[in-house]
Formats: C-alpha cells, sequence, structure tokens
C-alpha cells in the first residue's frame, strides 16, 4: 500500500493531477472561514453556542451544513456550499425527461451537454440568490448598527459568487486534477465536520465500569465501533455491487475473416441511483416537522389535538416518521432508477451493434428483461439505503449519543465518503495500471472496479 503512494508521486503527470486536486480542496475550505462582511460575528457565535438543535428547524439546519460544510457560527461566504449547483443539475435533468426541447439537447452529444450546463450556470445564481435571501433573513438580526442593507447586498452577492467560484473549482479538478470535483468537495465538506464530531463523542465516552447514565460506556463503544466498521463494509459492497447480464456478439464475415463473437458482460449496479434517494427523502423529510412546528406556535391551533398527535408522530425518533422516511427512500430509488436507467435505448444499442442477450431476441423483448432485472436489483439496493438512513436513528436512541453525531459515524455523510473515495482510489488506479504500475491491491485491482 505504502509503495503504491510512492508510485503516484513517481509519475509527474499523475502527481501532478492529485497535488493539484488538494491544493484546490484547501482553497476550497480555506473559503469557509472568510465571513460575509458588516455582520457581528461574535453574536453570531455566542447564539448558536446557546441554540437548540432538536427543534425541527434547529435540525433541518444542521443537517443542511452536513452537506455545506460550513458552520452557522459565523457567516462564510461559502455558507452556501455546492448544494444550489447539485439543485440546478437535478432539476434540469429531471426537466430533460418531460421536456422535448431538453430533451433533445440531451441527444445531440457534446455540444448539447455544453448548452445544458450552460442553462444550469443560470439556475444555480438563481437558486442561490433565493437561498442567500432567506440565509441574510435569518442573520438579519445580528448587523452592526445601520448598516443592515449594506449586509444583505454583501451577502447576497458574496455568498452568490462563493457558490460560483466552489463551481468554478469543481470544473476545474474535473479537468485538470483528479476524480469528480463535486462530488471531492462535498466530501471534504463532511470530512472537515468529522472531527468535530469525533470530539464530542470522545468528551461523552466514559470506559470505566458502571458509567453513569448519559455516559457511553465499554459495551456502547464497541457497539458504536461494530456499528461504524459494518455500514462502512455494506457502502463498499453495495457501492460495488453488479449485476452482469451476458452478452454475445454476433459474427460477421468482412473478406475471408470472421469478426465478432466474442462474449462479454453488462454491468448493471445494484446501487443505481447511489446516494440520491437519500438526499432526496431526506430532503423532503425536512419540511413536514418545521411545518407541523410552526403551525403548532399559532395561538388558535396550538392546543390542537391532531397538531400535537403530528409533532410527536414526525420527531426523529418517531417509528411513524423512520417508515416514511424509508417508504420515501424506496420510492426515490425507484424514480431515480426510471430516470436514469433507460432499457428501450439501451437494447437499441444492443442491437445497432451486432449484439444480444443469449436466449432473447433483440428489441423490445431484451428491453423487458433488462427493466425486469433492474427493478428487482433495486429493492435491494433500495433496502440497503434505507437501512444505512435509520442507523444514526437507532444509534441515537439505543446509546444515547447525540443524532448529528451519529449521523457522522454511520448514515448518509459516511455513505459518501465512502462512495465519493471509492470513485477516487479506481480512477488513481486506472493511471497506475495504464503505466504499468500495481494497483491498490496485490491483484492488481479492486474486486469490483472491472465494467
Amino acid at each position: 500500500m505504502l509503495g503504491t503512494v510512492f508510485n503516484i508521486f513517481r509519475i509527474p503527470d499523475l502527481r501532478n493531477k492529485v497535488l493539484f486536486t488538494i491544493a484546490l480542496l484547501i482553497i476550497y475550505r480555506v473559503g469557509f472561514h472568510i465571513p460575509v462582511p458588516c455582520f457581528d460575528q461574535a453574536k453570531i457565535r455566542a447564539d448558536v453556542e446557546t441554540r437548540d438543535t432538536e427543534t425541527p428547524l434547529g435540525r433541518a439546519v444542521e443537517y443542511l451544513q452536513i452537506f455545506t460544510g460550513g458552520t452557522l457560527s459565523h457567516s462564510s461566504l461559502f455558507g452556501l456550499g455546492i448544494m444550489p449547483y447539485i439543485t440546478a443539475s437535478i432539476i434540469l435533468m429531471l426537466l430533460g425527461e418531460v421536456v422535448p426541447a431538453l430533451k433533445k439537447l440531451r441527444q445531440e452529444g457534446q455540444t448539447g451537454y455544453k448548452k445544458i450546463q450552460e442553462y444550469t450556470r443560470y439556475l444555480t445564481v438563481l437558486i442561490c440568490v433565493i437561498q442567500s435571501m432567506m440565509y441574510m433573513r435569518m442573520l438579519g438580526g445580528y448587523t452592526y448598527a445601520g448598516m443592515r442593507v449594506q449586509a444583505v447586498i454583501m451577502g447576497i452577492v458574496g455568498m452568490t459568487a462563493g457558490t460560483i467560484f466552489l463551481m468554478w473549482l469543481g470544473e476545474q479538478i474535473d479537468e485538470y486534477g483528479i476524480g469528480n470535483g463535486i462530488s471531492l468537495i462535498i466530501m471534504a465538506g463532511i470530512i472537515s465536520r468529522m472531527p468535530w464530531a469525533v470530539n464530542m463523542l470522545r468528551q461523552n465516552v466514559d470506559l470505566m465500569v458502571g458509567a453513569p447514565v448519559g455516559t457511553i460506556g465499554p459495551a456502547q463503544l464497541l457497539f458504536l465501533i461494530a456499528a461504524f466498521v459494518s455500514v462502512v463494509a455494506g457502502a463498499i459492497l453495495i457501492t460495488q455491487g453488479q449485476r452482469r447480464i451476458p452478452i454475445q456478439q454476433a459474427k460477421q464475415m468482412r473478406g475471408r475473416r470472421m469478426y465478432g463473437g466474442q462474449r462479454h458482460y453488462l454491468p448493471l449496479r445494484v446501487n443505481h441511483g447511489g446516494v440520491m434517494p437519500i438526499i432526496f427523502a431526506s430532503s423532503f423529510m425536512i419540511f413536514p416537522p418545521v411545518i407541523v412546528d410552526q403551525l403548532a406556535k399559532i395561538e388558535r391551533l396550538g392546543g390542537s389535538v391532531v397538531l400535537q398527535g403530528l409533532q410527536n408522530a414526525l420527531t426523529h425518533s418517531a417509528y411513524t416518521y423512520n417508515i416514511l422516511y424509508m417508504l420515501l427512500i424506496f420510492l426515490f430509488a425507484y424514480f431515480w432508477t426510471t430516470v436514469q436507467f433507460q432499457p428501450k435505448e439501451m437494447a437499441k444499442n444492443l442491437r445497432d451493434s451486432g449484439s444480444f442477450i443469449p436466449g432473447l431476441r433483440p428489441g423490445r423483448r431484451t428491453a423487458e428483461y433488462l427493466e425486469q432485472v433492474m427493478t428487482r436489483i433495486t429493492y435491494f439496493g433500495a433496502s440497503f439505503l434505507a437501512i444505512i438512513a435509520v442507523v444514526p436513528t437507532l444509534v441515537s436512541v439505543l446509546l444515547g449519543i447525540p443524532w448529528l453525531v451519529a449521523t457522522f459515524l454511520g448514515g448518509t455523510a459516511l455513505l459518501i465518503v465512502v462512495s465519493v473515495s471509492l470513485d477516487l482510489v479506481q480512477k488513481i488506479e486506472a493511471n497506475l495500471l495504464m503505466r504499468s504500475y500495481e494497483g491498490f491491491s496485490e491483484t492488481g485491482r479492486i474486486k469490483g472496479a472491472y465494467g
């Protein structure tokens, strides 16, 4: 393993890519410490330390900070993170399935891709302006005297420019670095907050026998470590898991030679949607508790038995909340697979290339078979995602660990880190193998990297 790391720096081109990527990620993290002007940072920090994070609104804010990598202890220029760009990309991708003009652009190859990227940037700016206005409204009471208007303008312009700059950093990593730039930025934001989660855990650990209530004893600590290892192992397994469909290439006679006839495989990912179903479901589940909590604060509705029942049912540890959460993950997993996976187009490409699945007629029958297989394996992928999603809640309830700490040690955040890390390792390994160096494993390539 150590020799592989040295091999990375023996190849000038790969070394430059790795160092360039690290440098841009450092710039990204430095930018989070640049505050928006005209705000009293000391007052913001003091109020954040006493803020209740267990309320629905507090939990929603803490959840958003996981993906932005920021903190509300100061108003940062990069406070919105890269999520507005992700949101814009998802919106245009979904619209590409229902809007004929966008669908036509997607079929035009590289030219259409560049045009869609241009639309994505415009939509990102619009989303940034809306989100920064909401952010400024939340921080409106922390401006210096007589500088409220200037603070709002500087905040909207600064935070929008910060997200656009992060978007540019991601594109530079894609072009001149290694790995997916946007994914690496999200992962860097998550990792930057993991030391805080580990420190919070360390403060609550008591390894003495008969540890007092409210602390984490030896047995609980071992259970937490085992859960962490299991989640990491499961994330690797489900990320690399594939269902390989045998493909037979038709034989063709050209002159006096016979070409084709090879047998290969069509890999279908078990977890085709990646972490997107969890992110969609989590984002959707933010709103019902917040809306119900705000309605309960209205004087005329505060004593409603129905609202009180909804409040209890929508707490993060409630059975109803977690069942609804898991159902949404299944829903979005199948929805995302339907949008991304096109069996008819795949069957058409196989037929045009002279390939077929043994025992199946090319065309409609092949498309039906591919759709049937993907529907079945998506069930297992969605089941794993649903289990991963409720692990933080189980750990929080059983061990008494704060939910935000448990989220970093097992759940969506950890799944993102593992998935992006595997993708980065595979790309580095591909560069090493291309130059006749060994990969990270003794067999040459990590398991599941084929195809």
